[in-house]
This record gives C-alpha cells, sequence and structure tokens, in this order.
C-alpha cells in the first residue's frame, strides 16, 4: 500500500498517510462541499470532521472552519484556521479564513496581521492587497477615535433641538409636548409599514429620553407580574421590522395590560434595524414599567460597524446618531428577574460558580461589552449538553452544563431562566430538565435559515413558560444586511 507525508508544524515528523486514506478524505471533503454551498453547514461540519479524523489536512481544517464561521461558531472557526496554519504555514486560505474570524470578534489588530502575512507573501495579488489596505484603514480610524474620545463630551451635549426645523412637507408622526403617546406609536409603525422615515428631531429627541430613563435602572431589573397578568418574553428580532409587527399582530400591542420584555439583539443584519429599535424605544418610553428592554451582544460599537446597524444609521440618518445609539446601548440593562423566580439574559450563565443576583445588579454596564467577566458572559454564553464548562464555540463567554444551571439556581432561590442569542429551528427550546429556555423571535433569520420564530406568555400566579410559534411574514424587497460595513467583503 502506497504512502505520502501530510505537512506537519515545523520540527514535527511528517504524519504518514496511506492512499486509501487520502481518496476517502478528498471522497468525504467533495460531499461536505456539497452540503455547504446548500447552506447544510451542520452536515459539513460533520463530514470535513469525518475527513480530518483519518486525514488531517490543513485544507480540511480551513474548510471547517468556514463551515463553523457561517453558523457563527466564531471560536471554533478561528481555532480549525489556526491549526490549518500551523499543518502549512504557507496555505494563504487558512490566514483569510483565520483574519475573518478575528473581524468577527472585532479584533482587528489580529486579523490586519494576518492579512499583511498574506500580502508579503503575494504582493501582487490584488485581493491580498485590498483586504490589507482597507483591515489597516479599520484599525488606524479606530486608534484614531479612541484617542479623540479621551476628552470628548458626550453627543447627547451636543444635540441642538432649536436647529432642527420640522419641514412643511414632513407627514410622519408628531411627538405631542415632546413625549410619546399611543397615537404617536400607532402613526410611527403604519409610517414604518409604508417604508416612511421618523423626523430626526422627533428621532434624536426619543435618543435623549430614553438614555435619560435607563440610566436611572440598575444592571439587573426587577419586574413583578400580578397573579393574573400574562407576561411575555420575546428574544432576538434582528432588525426584522415586519415580524415584529406579527408578533404585535399575534400577541396585541404592548400595554399596561400586556407587558413584554425584549431580550437583546434588536438591529443589525435584518435590514429594518432603524424601524425595530425606534418602535421598541418608543414603547419603553410609553410604558416605561410595562415594557422591557435588555442588552444583547449586537447592542455594541464593533457588532454595528460589521452587520449593518451603523451603516443603516448613517444611511437613514446621520454620523452623529450612529454615535448616540452607542451611548444609549451602553445604558441598556444586562438581565431582568421576574417575580424573583424567573431570571432573563440576553446570553446565559458564568465561568464562576459564586455569582448571585447582587453581583449582577451592581455590574458597571457604562461601556462597550469586555472580552471576559460577568458582563461578557451575560451578553455571550450558550448552554450545552454536558455537565461542566467548556470554551465558547464563540471565542466570548462560556458554555455550561445542566449542572451549572442547577447550581446557579439554587443559590439565588430561582426556578428557571430565560436567554436568547441562538437560532433555533422551533423558535425555541428547553434544556437543562427544563430551566434553561432560549427564545429566539427572529423568523427565516437572515432570510435563508427558515426556521420559526417564537415567543413565551406566563401568568405572575404560576410563571409557567407557554410558546407561540410563527413563520415569517413577507418583507419589501431589500436584502438583509444591505447596510453591512465593507468589512463584509472580507469575511466571505
Amino acid at each position: 500500500m502506497s504512502t505520502s507525508s501530510t505537512p506537519t508544524p515545523a520540527n514535527s515528523a511528517p504524519v504518514e498517510v496511506s492512499a486509501e486514506n487520502k481518496e476517502k478524505g478528498e471522497k468525504l471533503k467533495a460531499e461536505a462541499n456539497e452540503h455547504f454551498k446548500n447552506q447544510a453547514y451542520d452536515k459539513a461540519i460533520e463530514l470535513y470532521s469525518a475527513a480530518i479524523e483519518i486525514f488531517p489536512n490543513p485544507i480540511y481544517y480551513a474548510n471547517r472552519s468556514f463551515a463553523y464561521f457561517k453558523t457563527e461558531s466564531i471560536g471554533y472557526a478561528l481555532n480549525d484556521a489556526s491549526k490549518a496554519i500551523e499543518l502549512d504555514r504557507t496555505y494563504t486560505k487558512a490566514y483569510y479564513r483565520r483574519a475573518a474570524a478575528y473581524m468577527s470578534l472585532g479584533k482587528f489588530k489580529l486579523a490586519l496581521r494576518d492579512y499583511e502575512a498574506v500580502y508579503k507573501v503575494k504582493p501582487n495579488d490584488v485581493d491580498a492587497k485590498t483586504k490589507y489596505t482597507e483591515c489597516n484603514k479599520i484599525v488606524k480610524r479606530l486608534a484614531f477615535e479612541k484617542a479623540i474620545s479621551v476628552d470628548s463630551k458626550s453627543v447627547a451635549e451636543s444635540i441642538n433641538f432649536d436647529t432642527m426645523s420640522i419641514e412643511d412637507d414632513y407627514s410622519g408622526p408628531s411627538l405631542e409636548n415632546d413625549k410619546v403617546t399611543l397615537k404617536f406609536m400607532l402613526d410611527l409603525m403604519e409610517t414604518y409599514k409604508a417604508q416612511g422615515k421618523l423626523h430626526r428631531k422627533y428621532a434624536y429627541k426619543i435618543l435623549m429620553d430614553i438614555k435619560a430613563l435607563f440610566m436611572t435602572q440598575d444592571s439587573l431589573v426587577n419586574i413583578t407580574v400580578e397573579d393574573k397578568a400574562k407576561f411575555t418574553v420575546c428574544g432576538d428580532i434582528h432588525g426584522q421590522f415586519y415580524d415584529l409587527m406579527n408578533i404585535f399582530k399575534l400577541n396585541g400591542l404592548p400595554s399596561t395590560e400586556n407587558p413584554y420584555l425584549f431580550n437583546g439583539d434588536f438591529v443589525d443584519r435584518g435590514s429594518f434595524s432603524v424601524e425595530c429599535i425606534f418602535t421598541l424605544f418608543g414603547f419603553k418610553l410609553l410604558y416605561p414599567n410595562h415594557f422591557f428592554m435588555a442588552r444583547g451582544n449586537h447592542e455594541s460599537a464593533y457588532m454595528n460597524q460589521i452587520y449593518g446597524f451603523e451603516g443603516e444609521v448613517k444611511s437613514k440618518y446621520t454620523d452623529l446618531m450612529a454615535q448616540f445609539f452607542t451611548e444609549v446601548y451602553n445604558w441598556l440593562p444586562l438581565c431582568h428577574c421576574i417575580n424573583n423566580k424567573v431570571l432573563v439574559m440576553h446570553g446565559g450563565l458564568f465561568s464562576s460558580d459564586t455569582v448571585t443576583l447582587e453581583d449582577i445588579r451592581t455590574i458597571d454596564r457604562n461601556r462597550q461589552p469586555p472580552d471576559e467577566g460577568l458582563m461578557c458572559e451575560l451578553l455571550w454564553s450558550d448552554p450545552q449538553i454536558p455537565n461542566g464548562r467548556a470554551p465558547s464555540k464563540r471565542g466570548v463567554g462560556v458554555h455550561f452544563g445542566p449542572d451549572v444551571t442547577k447550581a446557579f439556581l439554587e443559590r439565588n432561590k430561582l426556578e428557571y431562566v430565560i436567554r436568547s442569542h441562538e437560532v433555533k429551528q422551533d423558535g425555541y427550546e428547553v434544556a437543562h430538565d427544563g430551566k434553561c429556555i432560549t427564545v429566539f423571535s427572529a423568523p427565516n433569520y437572515c432570510d435563508s435559515v427558515g426556521n420559526k420564530g417564537a415567543f413565551i406568555t406566563m401568568t405572575g400566579k404560576d410563571m409557567v413558560p407557554h410558546f407561540t410559534t410563527y413563520e415569517a411574514v413577507e418583507h419589501p424587497d431589500v436584502k438583509p444586511m444591505k447596510y453591512a460595513n465593507s468589512i463584509m467583503n472580507f469575511l466571505s
């Protein structure tokens, strides 16, 4: 039987691979590639993994890296790209894959290092030069923005409403005595359904008022639901305005008798994020004690720069408003506790066994999400099937098992947790012996996944979760990611 060697890290002996195994590996790779083309990424990952088991080829690792990337398992994508580079330091595609993962995590300097490595090897390659040049611009821009932000004042302080006149031909909704009313909200939603626009003066006023409101709240907000009252929890919306309208059609508009909690990731990817966020902020101002919003991992500056929200705000309004949104998002609460029984956060639980509700309540949240710690894990963590903890597939946060959930609930005298953050085919998933529930409210995510959306309802007396699922509704022909940064070209 003939054999050949596969590339190995420096100072390692070549790994002998039989011709038969090479043939099996190539067959599995070809099959995986077909599944990848059909967007069956989980099946592609399974087949690439089988190929790697019998033939650890850098190409297989790089391909699996891209499949992981497509499923938003950025941490796994990063590890696979690094493994491909370790096996073959001349394999430029692996550097591209790793750079894409770094950029998705907001680690632009590390991405630049990989683009530079390719550019040095291939200085006449147009693609290599373009990616290196554009990434270098991003790094320099961020460094400049950081340098000038040290002594810069709040955007709120620079807004002058006296200079913002309402044009005679403006026919959209108007605030009444500078306040959000139910009529304003009804007019706003109808305007948005018709693809109209809220005047910038009213938009800035809403942002000003919502920031002041969020600043009065703790990082953990307590919610009381009366015994016979209904309460609704929604997961990720991701700029899918027409699906948000469908939730209100199915479950009723927010009111003092019909309270809601929206659990983060209101924006990005979907191209109606501006419409979503002003609708949600408007209801928060209208019903401050019966409408709640928690921060998600996409309510952050670098995610908004990459996945479309910043570009959408700049297109529909101004760069100044995009900066203002960043200030507002920094004050969003991080989680909510309903009737002292159910804790709701966007991501999940923690790498420490000692976390209490008081620890969460006192988090200093007025900042961009850090790469570690309680705030990071609330926004980024995910549940896993086995007991214990594991490094996150996302490269940020932690995977936590049913034993971790059980111990956290017992320590804090809670019944279960609700989180969002992950696409689920049925719109929701009940895990960890019923103690960890995921709800995701953006159906047919990015117009491509085919999942259902869901929301949870419960009554204050028993707090038993009930699930309503729904399909995506039609929307105007505006594709997801329309406003995404040109960075996204690097990630394909």
